[in-house]
């Protein structure tokens, strides 16, 4: 583009927004905006995505590859890696190395690294962090069509008359695709029912939320059938013309009487029939799910249940209906055809198909191919531990953070003999194990391909140069190629090549029975794919100009005999489940404005006004039976661990669960994996993790001192039991707490920012109230302000932030600095909603009441507040407040 303006794709989740960036003259930071040329936002961008010009900074990157942690040279570095995987295959056979990759590459690194491993060491063993979230619907993608094909697109969700949302937060996990809904159920009516156990800001649009008990997806889905049998909505011609095993299906979906469903699932039977009813009677309907379906024991039968229903009235692959899989990652889709589970081979070949092995060794001219498939995430990580992979290499992924009982998990990275990770952050956690670290180029400095979830390809693109010696992904696992002799096979020069060798790959011998085909883009040049506009697969070398937007539509699937399989899915009830001394079931996931491990949006202090603090959210008459107030801390535990995380007491949970974001590190808190926690049960047919159901108990800790503190400069990680911290606007926030001795205030200022000894310190004490509060300054300049207190420290956390910096006055200026609150005349703003704007619950509720019973809108809160004018993520939250407020006429 022009004016210095890149096109170029969020690096964030499967949606794949399109994005403009123009970086700023020094490249640490950058204007960023949607792209409204992009089909899958037109111009609309989440928090996340407005907020990517604040990730930028070289500050905290890896610069140049350490060995042992010394600093060496890319020769040095990559002669070694190449030497001890090597000599672990001479020794110990190929299986005995592995890879673990991510959703975070790129099309094309995943290529490489899959072509590395299966094709020329010859194993399987490379799986990716994207087993943790959609394995599960790969598997049931292909038990029903013969292929891992999602049957429709976006539009859909804008042409149907209903939508089923399943374990689905889109409010929050996919905010662009929540409000082209919200937009197109404003405009048309759309109808959308939400079944999640909690009550999410997703259903401030549903007309009815079944708010099921985990894991009775199932059943629920099993009676939807049943019902649509017994009111004839069954298509016949589809069922006996285009699929296989109905009757089967049907019998053991009639074994659940309504009744029997409604005690499995804790509904009422009222709300169970007007699901069913809702569904028999309207023809364009959408299933969403996500990763309340995936995240189970029983994933991929939950996948194949809702698919059973949707074969069944022959709704899929037609305008405005069908099932449809939203995925967490930004290219979790590209991975999948590349081969980057350990199950698949590239192209959307089989592994354990002997013809497809033969095609894609033919093609790559490779000395061997892997003919069984490689460890999946949780045993490849048991096998590391076992001592059985002698070799790891880890690609921009943090599983010492992200996978289940991840306590384990770092014990099994600490005992591999050779690991190797290639990090764009130089402290992570796992990166803290490393024997080898490869500096990787980031966002916005590497060029390549992406797929989001309705398989639409689109360009990342660089518009600033990488620091210091950080390189692609795909040239690392290149140069070590070479190194171990494969120079011919791996020879690249740019990544357009290895995207032209991808298609050609596609291509090659599909005569229409894959469904993956982009050999019209075999022979594509530089100039081509530097301009290269998004598009979806197919796209078949002799086809028309323009991929499908839609499978199945006619009828054929990717099965032998070109028939869709009916799927058998009994009830079961997950692995881990409450007992007397675990009562509670622990539901784990996302927030709005924080993504996996937080090494990137971390870097953006505006995303952390939301939620900035680890945190549990649990229901009123738990926390009350527990002695647990609202902003207490709690303990969570089982027999595999514990993490300090502050309640939330909320009645959007159901009694008996609990919910605990995923996102927090050790970089951030001290105890807060909350992955520790979670049993590594997985589906036996994808490996899939259950991340959504555990069993766990819950006591408050009783600590007898808090702190809050605030500076322009990062906190000293101090000693205490519990501390989060975080970065702010102007500085850096740190809540703290412990049962030991409350601390001297001065000595816990000067060990939090000993830089500040010399600072001028205005305190305030209250032995008896055991409250102390401090702030050092610089001149006129806050440089610091720490609040102690007996228990949870009270104060405008917003208000003292928004002062770092600035000039503080004298007198009673300085004074009211010390009461952690604005002055009478700039009111409490209450909990951050709208991140973009600074908007706070306390005036979108002033808002809400000044109506006086006028028709109250979202956008009627934007005129007034600024809030949710800019990237709209927060709209959820205003509608909520709206419907919750007494005073307002909610339209």
């Amino acid at each position: 583009m022009s004016d210095g303006w890149t096109k170029t794709t969020c690096p964030y989740c499967g949606v794949g927004c399109g994005v403009l960036v123009r970086p700023s003259a020094d490249g640490q930071a950058a204007e960023v905006r949607g792209d409204p040329d992009h089909p899958a936002n037109f111009g609309r961008l989440c928090s996340k995505g407005t907020a990517l010009g604040a990730t930028l900074a070289d500050e905290g990157r890896l610069l140049a590859p350490l060995v042992g942690r010394a600093p060496t040279d890319w020769t040095a570095a990559l002669d070694l890696v190449a030497r001890k995987f090597s000599e672990a295959i001479a020794q110990y056979g190929p299986d005995s190395v592995a890879f673990y990759v991510s959703g975070q590459l790129l099309t094309e690194d995943y290529y490489v690294a899959n072509k590395l491993m299966k094709g020329y060491i010859g194993s399987a063993n490379i799986d990716t962090n994207s087993r943790l979230c959609m394995a599960s619907s790969v598997a049931g993608h292909k038990r029903a069509f013969g292929s891992d094909t999602v049957p429709g697109c976006y539009e859909d969700l804008e042409l149907a008359d209903l939508i089923v949302l399943v374990g689905s937060n889109l409010a929050w996990c996919h905010p662009v695709l929540y409000q082209r809904l919200a937009a197109a159920r404003e405009r048309r009516g759309t109808k959308v029912i939400v079944i999640d156990p909690r009550r999410t800001a997703t259903c401030a649009i549903a007309d009815l939320h079944l708010g099921i008990k985990a894991g009775s997806d199932v059943a629920l889905f099993n009676g939807l059938l049943a019902h649509l049998a017994r009111n004839n909505v069954i298509d016949e011609t589809f069922v006996s013309q285009h699929t296989r095993n109905f009757e089967s299906v049907l019998y053991v979906a009639n074994q659940l009487p309504l009744d029997t469903i409604a005690d499995l699932a804790a509904l009422s039977s009222t709300d169970i029939r007007a699901f069913y009813d809702a569904f028999a009677g309207t023809e364009r309907v959408v299933t969403v799910y996500s990763q309340g379906v995936n995240q189970s024991t029983t994933g991929t039968d939950k996948v194949n249940a809702i698919i059973n229903c949707h074969l069944a009235t022959g709704r899929i692959g037609k305008p405005g209906m069908g099932p449809f899989s939203v995925t967490g990652q930004p290219n979790a889709m590209g991975g999948r055809e590349v081969g980057g589970l350990a199950n698949m081979l590239a192209a959307h070949t089989e592994l354990s198909d002997p013809e497809h092995r033969r095609i894609v060794r033919s093609f790559w001219k490779s000395p061997r191919i892997a003919d069984k498939p490689g460890l999946k995430a949780v045993d490849l990580f048991r096998a590391v531990a076992a001592g059985k992979i002698k070799a790891l290499w880890i690609m921009a992924t943090n599983p010492a953070v992200s996978m289940p009982e991840s306590d384990l998990v770092r014990h099994a990275l600490k005992s591999c003999p050779f690991l190797v990770i290639s990090e764009v952050e130089r402290h992570t956690d796992t990166a803290a194990f490393a024997h080898v670290l490869l500096p990787s180029s980031g966002w916005g400095e590497k060029d390549g391909t992406v797929t989001n979830s309705e398989r639409r390809i689109s360009r990342q693109r660089a518009f600033r140069v990488a620091p210091g010696s950080a390189r692609p992904d795909w040239w690392q696992i290149a140069q070590v190629a070479t190194r171990m002799g494969f120079s011919d096979a791996f020879s690249w020069c740019a990544p357009v090549e290895i995207f032209a060798e991808y298609a050609a790959l596609s291509g090659a011998e599909n005569d229409g029975n894959r469904d993956l085909d982009l050999s019209r883009h075999r022979c594509i040049k530089g100039d081509t794919y530097d301009t290269l506009t998004p598009f979806q697969w197919p796209a078949k070398e002799h086809a028309a100009t323009g991929g499908s937007e839609r499978f199945f539509a006619d009828g054929r699937f990717f099965t032998p005999d070109g028939r869709a399989r009916f799927i058998e899915t009994p009830v079961r009830s997950p692995a881990d489940v409450p007992t007397a001394a675990l009562p509670l079931v622990l539901n784990t996931g996302r927030i709005r404005d924080q993504w996996h491990t937080m090494t990137r949006t971390a870097r953006a202090p505006r995303l952390a006004s939301h939620v900035a603090e680890p945190f549990v959210e649990m229901h009123p008459d738990d926390a009350a039976l527990l002695g647990i107030a609202p902003a207490d801390l709690t303990v969570i535990a089982n027999d595999l661990g514990s993490v300090i995380v502050r309640a939330v007491v909320s009645d959007r949970v159901a009694r008996g669960s609990v919910f605990v974001p995923m996102h927090w590190s050790d970089q951030f808190a001290s105890r807060a994996r909350v992955d520790v926690l979670v049993r590594a049960n997985v589906d036996d047919v994808s490996g899939q993790p259950e991340l959504k159901h555990g069993a766990v108990r819950i006591e408050r800790f009783g600590a007898s001192w808090y702190a809050f503190g605030a500076a322009i400069d990062a906190p000293a990680k101090f000693d205490a039991e519990y501390w989060a911290m975080m970065p702010a606007k102007g500085g850096w926030r740190i809540e703290l707490a412990s049962r030991q001795t409350p601390p001297d205030g001065m000595i816990l200022l000067s060990r939090l920012w000993k830089q500040y000894s010399d600072a001028e310190i205005l305190s305030y004490r209250d032995p008896v109230r055991r409250e102390f509060r401090f702030a050092a300054y610089d001149g006129q300049r806050l440089l610091a302000a720490l609040f102690i207190a007996a228990s949870p420290v009270l104060c405008d956390r917003e208000h003292v932030i928004s002062l770092l910096g600035e000039p503080a006055g004298a007198g009673l200026d300085r004074i009211r600095i010390l009461s952690g609150r604005p002055g009478g005349e700039q009111p409490d703003r209450g909990p951050t909603i709208c991140a973009c704007l600074g908007v706070g619950r306390n005036q979108i509720i002033a808002a809400i009441a000044g109506t006086h019973g006028r028709v109250c809108t979202v956008d009627t809160i934007g005129i007034l507040t600024g809030a949710g004018t800019n990237c709209g993520s927060c709209r959820a939250e205003i509608l909520g407040l709206i419907h919750a407020t007494p005073e307002a006429k909610a339209s």
